[in-house]
C-alpha cells in the first residue's frame, strides 16, 4: 500500500502535467497571479465604493482577517519548512515562480478560503464569483508545480477556521 507522501506527489505530478497545454498554463498562472492579492484588493476597494460605510467595515474586516491568516500562515511556513514539489521531484515543474521557498501550507489558497468566506457573510450574492475563483486559485496551486495537494487541503481547513473565528468576534458577521 503507497504511502500519504507518495499519493501526494502522484497526483502533484498528474495535474502538474496539466500545464504542458499553454493555454492551461497561462489561465491558471493568471488566476494564480490575481490570488496574490490583487483580486482581495480590487474586492476590498469595489465594496468601499459601492457600498459605502458597510464596505468599508466589510473591507476593513477582511484586511484584518488577512492580517492574521499571514501571521500564521508565514509561521507555520517557517516551522515546517516542507519543500516545494518541483524541489522535491525533478519530474514536477514549477510553470511560475513561487514567492517563498516553502511548500506548507498553501498561502493563496488559505487567503483564497478566509477572504471569500469572510465576504460572502457580507455580501453573500458574490458567491457565484468568489467560490469558482477560490477554488481556481486552489487548483492552480496544485496544477503549477507549486504545493502537493495535501497542502491545499490544509490551507482550506486553516483559512475555513480563521474566518470562521473572524466571523465570530463580529457581531452581525455571519455566514449562515
Amino acid at each position: 500500500m503507497r504511502n500519504l507522501p507518495d499519493i501526494d506527489s502522484s497526483w502533484c505530478l498528474k495535474a502538474n502535467h496539466w500545464c504542458e497545454r499553454r493555454k492551461v498554463r497561462s489561465v491558471f498562472a493568471v488566476v494564480s497571479r490575481l490570488g496574490d492579492g490583487a483580486a482581495w484588493y480590487a474586492l476590498m476597494a469595489v465594496v468601499i465604493a459601492v457600498d459605502g460605510r458597510a464596505g468599508l467595515f466589510a473591507a476593513a474586516h477582511l484586511a484584518v482577517t488577512g492580517a492574521i491568516a499571514l501571521g500564521l500562515y508565514a509561521w507555520l511556513k517557517r516551522w515546517t519548512k516542507r519543500p516545494r514539489p518541483f524541489a522535491s521531484d525533478a519530474r514536477i515543474h514549477a510553470w511560475v515562480a513561487p514567492l517563498d521557498e516553502f511548500s506548507f501550507p498553501s498561502g493563496h489558497t488559505l487567503h483564497a478560503v478566509a477572504f471569500t468566506l469572510v465576504a460572502l457573510a457580507h455580501y453573500p450574492v458574490l458567491a457565484w464569483v468568489l467560490v469558482p475563483f477560490a477554488s481556481t486559485v486552489a487548483v492552480s496551486r496544485v496544477v503549477l508545480g507549486l504545493h502537493y495537494p495535501s497542502d491545499v487541503l490544509a490551507a482550506t481547513a486553516i483559512g475555513t477556521c480563521i474566518a470562521s473565528l473572524s466571523l465570530w468576534c463580529v457581531p452581525g458577521a455571519t455566514l449562515f
